[in-house]
């Protein structure tokens, strides 16, 4: 409502039919107000002469609130009726009080001089005093400021704007952030120390090529160890992280004698060393209260299988009259496609294998590994193996790619449940034993087999 709808100025005095006047008086003034503004309501007194009663009635009106209740406030605006009632000076005035009468006191406007009138919302009777907790979204009668949104007192000034709880938006928005410069790109980096990781790769490298090219028994006997250390740190890893006691002395002296036997009586030695290992096993843990028998033998089992037993075919390999020569081809392969895998992933790879499993590699660097062990495979075929192609080295290098690569997403997933990183510490940039025997275990197996499938078991 604007300005120009208030009408004339206001007037003082009871009229008939005001409240405050006797009961029975009829006949208001004509003006806003009207016998319809009969009943029990809440009304509104600014304290400058404009008053509301927001009855059933429904209206607006100039005048005073007149009546016998209890009047608060801290103004000259008085706002009386039987109810409480707020006065809040000159400004604003607030009956909640019950309003009995044809029209509030004071002077009405004169229908003929107010341009435009507009009904109020019918409000309950109950509607709590203004600062209640019930009142906060309330948008009828709002001491803050007046009931429509298009709608202006008439004597607003700045000592008589809207509470301080209806001022300001609750939620404004925030003003964004200052442009933070870009930080500095990151040189890749191989997540180990390359420099200590080359040392101990060309330190194993020289005492594995010695002992396979002077003396067999002694190669058979670097493997062994690296069986025992292997199993050790697997069963540490699995009884600190998951409290699996896998029994270690069984295991070790079965792994052992599964890889000579493995030299000495070929597949046949290891299937039985395995076996009698598997027996151990059980028996070794019936020495231990039966709690967790069953977890305990089977990481057992699968430790004799996985170290042990495909270590074995690597022994089996040497047991050919060119058998170094297979083992060096089968440890070339494998440490060419960890190689291809690593430089290739490390400096195109962006699409990741298995991130579940080993963030780190990608399908680029898988390709790399097949391209550089197929390479190999080619040369060292060719080159290395009596009777030897270089389309068989192809798909041998092939084989070795995938298998692995399989070994190496097979033991990240075992650190992976174990919520490490690394087997061991044993060997610096590398990890552990079995982190090097990642790829090569389950390599063996798959070499030993094409080796006799294209030049015989020799």
């Amino acid at each position: 409502m604007n300005d120009a709808s208030w009408g004339a100025p206001p007037h003082a005095g009871p009229q008939p039919g005001q409240a405050g006047s006797p009961a029975g008086q009829a006949g208001a003034p004509a003006g806003y107000w009207g016998p319809t503004d009969q009943g029990t309501g809440q009304g509104y007194d600014d304290g400058s002469g404009q008053g509301y009663d927001l009855g059933p009635g429904q209206g607006y009106g100039p005048g005073l609130a007149h009546g016998s209740g209890q009047a608060y406030g801290t103004g000259t605006g008085p706002a009386q009726g039987p109810g409480q009632g707020y006065d809040l000076g000159r400004a604003h005035g607030y009956d909640q009080g019950h309003v009995r009468g044809a029209a509030p006191a004071g002077p009405a406007y004169d229908a003929q001089n107010a341009q435009q009138t507009r009904p109020m919302p019918i409000v309950p009777d109950d509607v709590p005093a203004y600062g209640s907790d019930q009142d906060g979204d309330r948008g009828a009668a709002r001491l803050g400021g007046p009931t429509f949104r298009d709608e202006t007192f008439r004597n607003d000034t700045p000592s008589a704007q809207p509470m301080p709880h209806a001022a300001a938006p609750q939620n404004p928005e925030p003003m964004p952030d200052a442009p933070q410069p870009a930080p500095a790109p990151q040189k890749k980096s191989a997540g180990r120390d390359l420099g200590a990781a080359i040392g101990v790769g060309v330190g194993l490298g020289v005492v594995i090529v010695a002992s396979l090219f002077v003396v067999k028994a002694v190669f058979v006997g670097v493997v062994a160890v690296a069986v025992v250390v292997g199993l050790w740190e697997l069963t540490s890893r699995l009884q600190e992280r998951k409290g699996i006691k896998a029994p270690l002395v069984p295991l070790a002296l079965g792994g052992a004698a599964m890889v000579v036997a493995g030299y000495a009586r070929g597949a046949e030695g290891a299937w039985v060393a395995l076996a009698l290992t598997g027996l151990a096993v059980l028996v070794w843990r019936m020495t231990e209260p039966p709690d967790g028998y069953l977890k305990d033998v089977t990481a057992g089992l699968f430790a004799a299988f996985y170290v042990p037993f495909l270590a074995t075919f690597v022994a089996m390999m040497l047991t050919a009259e060119d058998g170094p020569l297979r083992v060096l081809t089968f440890l070339l392969l494998t440490v060419v496609s960890d190689t291809g895998a690593y430089a290739v992933g490390w400096r195109f790879g962006t699409h990741k294998l298995a991130p579940r499993i080993s963030p780190g590699k990608t399908r680029e660097g898988l390709v790399g590994a097949v391209l550089f062990a197929m390479v190999a495979g080619a040369l060292c075929m060719e080159f290395l193996i009596d009777d030897g192609t270089w389309w068989q080295g192809l798909l041998l290098g092939l084989a070795v790619a995938a298998s692995a690569t399989l070994g190496d997403l097979g033991e990240s997933m075992i650190k992976r449940d174990l919520g490490i990183k690394d087997m061991g510490t044993l060997l610096p940039g590398h990890g552990g034993i079995m982190d090097r025997l990642d790829s090569l275990l389950p390599t063996a197996p798959v070499v030993w087999l094409l080796m006799v499938l294209f030049v015989g078991s020799g």
